[in-house]
């Protein structure tokens, strides 16, 4: 965990840790064994920080902020085991995914189960405001990833499009994390839609960083293509599409559409993109949004807290991975 988020919410966070184990815990012995699974192989747990930093910019934490945390990450779970038979990926960050271990029949009801418990902790506490927020989310990331679906075949994205897609499937969670964390403290509509739309900035500037992953960075050093490989538009690629001559844009799509699993030819794909401004352009774009999170966060009053979050921002703007 970054220290400067630890020297704010630590406590807070290692209280959750437990709640949280104990929220997803269930009397079906498989249930049961796929949850400790699920809870050993947890990642970076961004989303509960931007809870509790969104809640504690109002006032102290409550018993309704470690909820919204909850809610956020079973919800958060949910779409992550269900995306993986979607995608058909058998690997999660490097350990094997609940469909690689269980089949696809059990994740899809693992996936259900988690939604379930997210829905029966807001409607068991009447935490209605927080399950809105958070239902809402859901919706969007369902959206958002049958447009994205949609769009793939055709390979048809503009930016327009690529920007709705990314606001519906990765920033609407991010938003809702942030939304519900201040609801939980300040109960007032107008913080909460605020911290809503900082969340959603941020989570735009977080998915464009995953995008830029895909063309290799300073640490890694050589790029994945992992995006050209699935068919997948991201920025990078959307400006050159947007920027070459019309023979150099067909020959791209060629590729893309027919030799995505020939490394030479992504290497190509890749190439072109860095010599027509495509990462520069994304990284710009990025920085765009980021700069307008900070505004927002900026029209709150300056303590340590802030203080974190911007922080938190900073971090998902230049991490390495």
């Amino acid at each position: 965990m970054m220290d400067f988020v630890k020297d704010i919410i630590g406590d807070e966070l290692s209280i959750f840790e437990k709640k949280f184990a104990g929220a997803v815990k269930s009397q079906v012995p498989l249930l049961d064994r796929i949850m400790k699974y699920i809870i050993k192989r947890k990642g970076k747990q961004l989303r509960p920080m931007f809870v509790f930093l969104s809640a504690k910019l109002q006032s102290p934490i409550n018993e309704s902020t470690y909820r919204a945390a909850a809610m956020v990450e079973l919800l958060h779970t949910a779409t992550l085991v269900h995306d993986d038979v979607v995608d058909e990926s058998f690997e999660r960050r490097g350990v094997f995914s609940i469909n690689a271990v269980w089949k696809n029949k059990i994740a899809v009801l693992v996936g259900d189960y988690l939604l379930s418990k997210g829905l029966l902790l807001s409607t068991d506490n009447n935490d209605y405001e927080q399950l809105h927020i958070l239902s809402q989310a859901v919706k969007q990331m369902s959206e958002g990833e049958l447009l994205q679906i949609e769009k793939a075949r055709k390979l048809n994205i503009n930016e327009a499009v690529y920007f709705e897609i990314i606001r519906n499937k990765t920033a609407s969670l991010l938003s809702s994390a942030c939304a519900a964390g201040a609801w939980s403290t300040s109960q007032s509509k107008e913080i909460s839609t605020k911290m809503g739309l900082f969340g959603e900035k941020i989570g735009i500037a977080f998915q464009i960083k995953d995008d830029l992953f895909d063309y290799g960075n300073e640490d890694i050093g050589k790029p994945t293509g992992n995006d050209i490989k699935e068919k997948k538009l991201t920025l990078p690629l959307i400006y050159t599409l947007n920027n070459v001559d019309k023979a150099k844009k067909r020959e791209l799509i060629y590729i893309i559409k027919n030799e995505n699993r020939n490394a030479e030819k992504i290497k190509e794909v890749i190439d072109v993109v860095v010599k027509a401004g495509g990462i520069k352009y994304a990284t710009g774009q990025m920085n765009k949004y980021r700069d307008d999170a900070l505004k927002i966060l900026h029209e709150f009053p300056q303590t340590e807290v802030r203080d974190a979050l911007e922080k938190l921002v900073w971090y998902i703007t230049e991490r390495k991975y």
